[in-house]
C-alpha cells in the first residue's frame, strides 16, 4: 500500500480485514498520510508476546503526520511483540525524544532485528541512547541504518561495530550447539565448571564435567 493516500479513514476501514487476516506477516504502508489514529490501529496488529501471531515486517516510512504521543504508541506495542523483526521508520520526522522512546523498545523487544531511522532527524544524543543500548542490554538488534542524520561517523561506526560482535557471537553459539547436538558426549562449560577428559581402563573416552 506504499504511497497510497489511504490516511486514518481509509486504514480504518481496511483494520477489521487486516486484523483478522490468517497469513499477513508484511504491511507496507509507508507515505500513506497516516496520523496517530492510524498508528493505534497498527498496534492491535502486533500482538503482545503470548498472544496471536502478527506482523513480522512493518514499513512506516515518511508519515510525518504522526506526533510523538503516535510513535510512543508504537514503541509501546513493539516493545511487547513476540514476532515483529524489521521496522522501517525512515523519513519521519522523530528526532531525539521519539528514538529514546524506540531504544527502549528495542532493548525489551526479544525478536527485531532491523530498524530503519534513515533522515529521522536524529543527533549525536540519539546516537549515544543507542549506543548505550547496544552496548549493555541483550537485544536481537542486528542492522540499525542512521543515515542522512545529524550523526558523526564515529559514532555510527561504534554502533556498527558492537551490532557485528553480538551477531558473531550469535554464530558462534549456533555453531556450538550443532556440535553438541551431533555429540551428546559434549556438555557446555558454564563459569563454575571446567571440561575434563578422562580415559576408562576399557580404553573408552569420556567426558565428565568437574565443578572446579
Amino acid at each position: 500500500l506504499h504511497g497510497s493516500p489511504l490516511t486514518d479513514a481509509g486504514l480504518a476501514l481496511l483494520n477489521p480485514a487486516l486484523s483478522i487476516h490468517p497469513s499477513l506477516v508484511a504491511l507496507d504502508l509507508g507515505d500513506c498520510m497516516l496520523g496517530d489514529e492510524g498508528i493505534n490501529l497498527i498496534c492491535g496488529l502486533l500482538p503482545p508476546d503470548g498472544a496471536k501471531s502478527g506482523l513480522k515486517e512493518l514499513t512506516l516510512s515518511a508519515n510525518p503526520g504522526v506526533t510523538s504521543k503516535g510513535w510512543g504508541r508504537l514503541a509501546i506495542a513493539v516493545a511487547h511483540s513476540s514476532q515483529l523483526r524489521v521496522l522501517n521508520l525512515d523519513y519521519n520526522p522523530l528526532g531525539d525524544q521519539v528514538a529514546g522512546m524506540l531504544a527502549v523498545a528495542v532493548a525489551s523487544s526479544r525478536t527485531l532485528e532491523v530498524l530503519d531511522l534513515e533522515g529521522t532527524g536524529l543527533t549525536n544524543q540519539s546516537a549515544q541512547t543507542l549506543l548505550d543500548m547496544v552496548e549493555n542490554y541483550p537485544t536481537a538488534l542486528r542492522t540499525l541504518i542512521l543515515a542522512e542524520n545529524n550523526i558523526s561517523p564515529e559514532l555510527q561506526q561504534q554502533i556498527s561495530d558492537l551490532l557485528s560482535e553480538g551477531e558473531e557471537e550469535e554464530e558462534t553459539e549456533a555453531r556450538e550447539v550443532t556440535a553438541r547436538e551431533k555429540n551428546p558426549w559434549l556438555c557446555q562449560n558454564n563459569s563454575s565448571s571446567q571440561m575434563v577428559l578422562m580415559t576408562s581402563g576399557l580404553g573408552d573416552s569420556l567426558l565428565a564435567e568437574t565443578e572446579m
